[in-house]
This record gives structure tokens, C-alpha cells and sequence, in this order.
């Protein structure tokens, strides 16, 4: 009995050991990144972000901040933990070791008489015929007698000077660390340890698998349910224009989730009257127009609209109820856009080619609904793609700026960049009439906004050139460089409520058979991913050539430095197609800001398969280049490509220098800047 009181009271220390064991490596862990993360503010400080109120930290978003559910969780652990701290040193207290003198009253060492005349004296205190209490008579017969036998008797005073208990030395002993009330067997608490252990080793586990498993079959690892993924996959079309990407996105499953309210009716009703222009309708038959989208799902209904209230900015007059439901919209938005990326270059056809036009339409959404700018804005105009859209994502700047601004023959975005601060404050002081305060703030985005470049290269590793059904190793770097000297930063948008990171897409695409070849996502917020990545794959592709290690190191020494000078690796492969010439283009495309797309050209061509000789491919370069005798078919297939798509990504038809260089080497490259390669010395062309 005494052995299970003992084993029970190890309870506690049990399960404060295995509490301890994962917390606090955690809690390190967590307060080591909290210490190490960087203070550098990345966000913009203009006056509508600041007025915004998303990046100020008051006391209360401080705590918010650190108030998430696993810091929570984590912070109620240690309370538990720190009460079986307390209950630990509270019972440790109460279990007292066998000391026949402390019991006594006596100095260890004292005399025969001086124990006998003590014990009489406690005899008369507690022994059951002088005190009738049962504590008493409980205490006379466990400790006092015991003392008393164990100091007395010499066999048992020895046993206790040499070995520290009256009986002699004591045998090692093995217990389990469960409450007294699961120790005993007898009764009910056989049932109760049964219970226990099914509960725990059986039951528990159980109930985890189940949750997770029905979560996991629900959402993927983006928090994106899979049906969401199985509707953008079957309503994504090759043809699907731009604007009609909007019509997919709220298709969501996520958002048909949405609660409608009756009181919703007559708010969404006036908020459909100030959108109505941006709905696409055919004003002809606008009253058969409006019957169709009303008779559309009232959840589709209400996401199309409170998403058009985001890019026409008139989501000020949206109720309580409303505006719940209208960042909600807005939170959930950027994983479902980048999904719908996903399921736009995902492979389609044989050759394992996506879409590039639809994808394209994502991109634009996505930055629209991040800067707040209308659909509407980006049609082309004379000079600018985009239109008038990345002139909107500036601060203090509408429409009525715009014009003013296209007198003095400013109405390309590219335009107003490639201008020196002074020429932007003059023209917008003296032209549009805004404040030196308003230019500073406009000056301040400007210097947030991304640069790109391009450095793209593809070669077959270990041959010459390329032919049909190679394995072609795309090598590309893309480069950041901002007016204000940060790599990573977080986009202006002061109208998105919500923190987001910029991410980029960088595809390779044939624009006139709208297929893409390959893509991927590149963010330029983690430093150190991308350092471990640019290492690995350059390591991996050295140690394929047969470089020695010396080489391998001076080559990821190299990319080491430029991922930290802003720049990152993307490295994939395709199979190279049947024989003949393809005029590639490479996209950068930015997920949040307007205008700050770079593409390039790259020119490739395929030689037919041989069994044995020599292998060779036309080099890819910069411009609109067309090869002797192509010409004219080039032209045919332009005529037949899209008018719309074509504006929105249209190449600058200036470049006659560059048309007029011929190169013939090896392997495809493309530069950002246009630069000339070497003229090969062979004469196989």
C-alpha cells in the first residue's frame, strides 16, 4: 500500500516531464525569432496607408498580434505547468522521510535514558488510554511507537545509523505514475483504469484522426477546399478572357458559404446601381440583363458585388452586416486568386502546356482588387496597355489628374517612371494642381515600387543544342531593385484592409498558341529560402555537368551573393517540342502592384532528331525578331491572334536595331536590357 501511495504521488512529476519535454524547446524557439526579427519597417508610409490605420500598432493590435490562438494555447500550458510546479512542492512538503529522532523531539545522537524519559512523555500525550482521539491514537502507533521501537532496539537503531531505515537496506521498487484511484484494482476502479486506458490509448487518438482527416478532406494545404479547386478547374477555358475571369473567382466554394440576409436585399440593390457600369452588361437589353443577374445565386450575386464595391472604392456605404461579410471576401481573396493561377498553367494538353491568357486575367484581377482599381481602368489607350489603371494606384491621383497629366503627353505609366523626381513634381504641381505634401506621398509609393529584370537562358545539359523530345533546363534570374533600397516590401494599399506579401509569377509562354511551357511563383520576402534553394539547385545542376567541387562552390558562392543583392533563381525544365522555330516570351507578372510587368522575348529553335551528328538551336533574343523567310508568316498568325489579349501585353514595335541582329549559337538566352550576344564563328546556318 505504502509502495502505491508512492508511485501515485509520482503522478504529478509525470506529467509535468512529459508537458516539459515539447514546451519548452518551443517557447525558445518562439521568444529566439521574436528576438532575431528584423524591425526594418518594409511597408509604405504615405499619408492614406498611415491614415489607413492597417500598419499603426496601438496596444490593442499588440495584443491582438500576440493574442493568436497558439500563443494563447501555449501561454495556458505554462499556467498548467506552473500549477503542477506549486502542487509538486505542496505534497513534497507533506511526505516526510522516517526520522525516529525529529518524531521524537530529539538531536540525533541522543542517549538511551533521554528517548525513554521522551517517549513517556509523548505516552502520556498521545497513547489511547490518556487521548481518546483516533488522530491521536493513529500518530501513537505510526510514528511515535515505531521511533521509539527503532531507537530501542539495537539491531534496528544499527540498521537505521548504517542504512537510513530500521529494517536494513531496502530493495529497488518499480511502480507506475497514476493516481492512487487507478491503482486499485479492486471495485470499481478496475473499471475506471480500463476506461482510462481505452479513453486514452484508443479513444483520444481516435477523435484527432477523425477531426483531421475531415478537415484535411476538405481544405487543401493552402485553406482552400477542394471543391473550390474542382469548380476553377472545370470552368477555367483557354479562351476565357481577362474580364471574365471575375465570373470564375466568386464561384468559390467558400463564398457561396456566405450567409444572405433578407436586410442584405435593399443595401446590395443601391449598391448594384453604383456598379452597374463595371457588371458588364449589355445596355441594350439591360432590363433582360439585370432579370439574368439577379436570377443568378444570391450568394454569387452578393460576392460579385461587394468585390465590385473593393474596385470601384464604394465600400464606405455598406451596412454593418455588409462590411463583415465584405473582408471576409477580401481575406479569403488572395489564396483563391492564386489557386485559380494554378489552375491556369496547370498542364492541359500533351505536351504539358497550360493557358497563358487566362492566366494573364488572374493576375490583372488579383492586382485590382488589391489596389482598388476598376476593371474598367485598364483598357488600353493610346500609348499604355494598361491604361489608366496604374496611374489610380498612386495616391492622391483620379481621374481628373490623369488627364491633365496626358496634355503634357504623359499617358504611359512607363513614361511618368522613367522621369526624375523633379520633372514628376513639376509636372504634378504646375499641371494637376497637387499639394507639395500629396507629390512627396506620391513619390513614396513610386520609390516602393518593384523593378524587374530578366536574365533568362535554356540549354540541354550536356549536349550542344537542342532537339526534339530534349530535356531544355530553363535558367532564369529575376532581379528587384526599388527607389528606396528594400528588396522585400509590402505593396501600397492603403484599401485592402489586410496584410499582404507580394508574390510574382514568372512564366514561359508562346503567346500565339496561348500555351505555357512553365511557370512559378517567386517572392523575394524570405531571404533564406531563398539562399538554401539558389544552393541546392545550382549544387544539383554542377554536380550533373561534372564540375569539380571546387567550381560547385564558386558557383553557389555566386548565387548566394546575388539572391542577396536581390535577386531569384528559377530553374526548371520542359521537353523540347517537335522541330522548328518558336518565339517564346517570358513573363514577370507582380500579384498587387499595376504597371510593373516586364516580359522578354526568347527565340528558340528545334532541330529534327538525328541518331548521330552534330546538334544545333538558334539563339533567343530581345525585341521583335523575326528570321529571313518567317516573316510573313508571323504576320498571318498575328492577324488571327486576339485583339484584346493583345493589347494588354503589347511589345514596343520601335525596335528596329534589334531586329537587324542575327545570331547563331548553341543554346536559347534572353536578357531584360536587349544586349547583343557574340556572332558565333560557325558556318552551319
Amino acid at each position: 500500500m505504502a509502495a502505491s501511495e508512492e508511485t501515485s504521488a509520482l503522478f504529478p512529476i509525470f506529467v509535468l516531464t512529459i508537458m516539459a519535454i515539447p514546451i519548452v524547446p518551443y517557447t525558445i524557439t518562439k521568444l529566439c525569432r521574436a528576438a532575431v526579427k528584423k524591425s526594418k519597417s518594409i511597408h509604405c508610409h504615405c499619408s492614406e496607408c498611415t491614415r489607413s490605420g492597417k500598419y499603426h500598432r496601438s496596444i490593442f493590435k499588440r495584443i491582438l498580434n500576440v493574442s493568436t490562438w497558439s500563443n494563447f494555447t501555449l501561454l495556458l500550458l505554462w499556467v498548467v505547468m506552473i500549477i503542477l510546479v506549486y502542487y509538486i512542492r505542496t505534497m513534497s512538503s507533506e511526505i516526510q522521510v522516517f526520522d525516529p529522532f525529529s518524531i521524537l523531539g530529539l538531536e540525533p545522537g541522543a542517549l538511551e535514558s533521554e528517548i525513554k524519559k521522551k517517549y513517556r512523555r509523548l505516552s502520556v500525550q498521545y497513547h489511547p488510554d490518556k487521548n481518546p482521539d483516533p488522530e491521536a491514537h493513529k500518530y501513537f502507533v505510526e510514528y511515535i511507537a515505531k521511533a521509539y521501537q527503532a531507537l530501542t532496539d539495537p539491531t534496528a537503531r544499527e540498521n537505521y545509523e548504517k542504512y537510513g531505515h530500521p529494517d536494513g537496506r531496502q530493495g529497488f521498487q518499480m511502480g507506475i505514475a497514476l493516481p492512487q484511484f487507478l491503482l486499485n484494482i479492486d471495485g470499481a476502479s478496475g473499471g475506471i483504469l480500463l476506461l482510462w486506458i481505452v479513453g486514452v490509448c484508443i479513444l483520444l487518438p481516435l477523435v484527432i484522426a477523425v477531426i483531421y482527416l475531415s478537415r484535411s478532406s476538405k481544405y487543401t494545404g493552402n485553406y482552400v477546399m477542394h471543391q473550390t479547386l474542382s469548380t476553377y478547374y472545370y470552368l477555367m477555358k483557354p479562351s476565357l478572357a481577362p474580364s471574365k475571369v471575375m465570373d470564375v473567382f466568386i464561384k468559390a466554394a467558400e463564398y457561396m458559404e456566405i450567409p444572405v440576409r433578407r436586410t442584405d436585399d435593399e443595401p446590395l440593390q443601391k449598391l448594384f446601381m453604383l456598379v452597374r457600369s463595371e457588371l458588364n452588361l449589355d445596355l441594350k437589353n439591360i432590363k433582360q440583363e439585370q432579370a439574368k443577374f439577379w436570377k443568378q445565386h444570391p450568394a454569387l450575386v452578393k460576392t460579385e458585388l461587394l468585390v465590385q464595391a473593393q474596385l470601384t472604392h464604394e465600400f464606405a456605404a455598406l451596412s454593418p452586416s455588409l462590411q463583415s461579410d465584405f473582408r471576409r471576401i477580401l481575406e479569403t481573396a488572395p489564396r483563391l486568386l492564386e489557386e485559380l493561377m494554378k489552375m491556369a498553367v496547370i498542364p492541359r494538353n500533351a505536351q504539358g502546356h497550360g493557358w497563358l491568357r487566362p492566366a494573364v486575367g488572374v493576375v490583372e484581377l488579383s492586382q485590382c482588387i488589391i489596389q482598388a482599381v476598376s476593371l474598367s481602368a485598364r483598357k488600353s489607350t493610346g500609348g499604355s496597355p494598361d491604361g489608366i489603371a496604374p496611374f489610380l494606384q498612386l495616391p492622391h491621383i483620379n481621374e481628373s489628374v490623369v488627364k491633365k497629366v496626358a496634355r503634357k503627353k504623359v499617358r504611359a505609366f512607363q513614361e511618368l517612371l522613367e522621369m526624375d523626381s523633379q520633372e514628376r513634381a513639376d509636372l504634378f504641381i504646375q499641371t494637376a494642381g497637387l499639394a507639395s505634401a500629396e507629390v512627396q506621398d506620391i513619390e513614396v509609393v513610386l520609390d516602393m515600387m518593384p523593378s524587374l529584370t530578366l536574365d533568362v537562358t535554356c540549354e540541354t545539359e550536356g549536349e550542344e543544342g537542342m532537339q526534339e523530345g530534349d530535356i531544355v533546363t530553363l535558367h532564369a534570374w529575376v532581379n528587384v531593385k526599388r527607389g528606396n533600397g528594400l528588396i522585400a516590401a509590402l505593396p501600397h494599399a492603403p484599401h485592402y484592409p489586410f496584410h499582404k506579401e507580394e508574390n510574382f509569377w514568372f512564366l514561359l509562354a508562346d503567346s500565339v498558341s496561348n500555351n505555357v511551357w512553365f511557370s512559378q511563383k517567386v517572392s523575394f520576402m524570405d531571404e533564406t529560402a531563398a539562399i538554401t534553394a539558389a544552393s541546392k539547385a545550382i549544387e544539383e545542376s554542377m554536380e550533373g555537368s561534372g564540375a569539380n567541387v571546387k567550381e560547385t562552390s564558386r558557383a553557389v558562392a555566386e548565387a548566394v551573393e546575388k539572391v542577396k543583392g536581390g535577386s531569384r533563381l528559377v530553374l526548371g525544365k520542359f521537353q523540347a517540342p517537335s522541330e522548328g522555330s518558336y518565339n517564346l516570351t517570358c513573363y514577370i507578372l507582380c500579384d498587387s502592384w499595376l504597371g510593373c510587368d516586364r516580359k522578354t522575348n526568347l527565340k528558340l529553335k528545334i532541330l529534327k532528331r538525328t541518331r548521330a551528328g552534330t546538334r544545333g538551336a538558334a539563339l533567343a533574343d530581345e525585341g521583335p525578331i523575326a528570321e529571313d523567310g518567317n516573316e510573313e508568316d508571323e504576320e498571318d498568325v498575328d492577324e488571327e491572334y486576339d485583339e484584346d489579349y493583345e493589347s494588354e501585353y503589347s511589345e514596343d514595335e520601335d525596335d528596329d536595331q534589334n531586329s537587324k541582329n542575327k545570331h547563331q549559337v548553341a543554346n536559347g538566352t534572353a536578357n531584360k536590357h536587349g544586349q547583343a550576344a557574340e556572332n558565333s564563328s560557325s558556318d552551319e546556318e
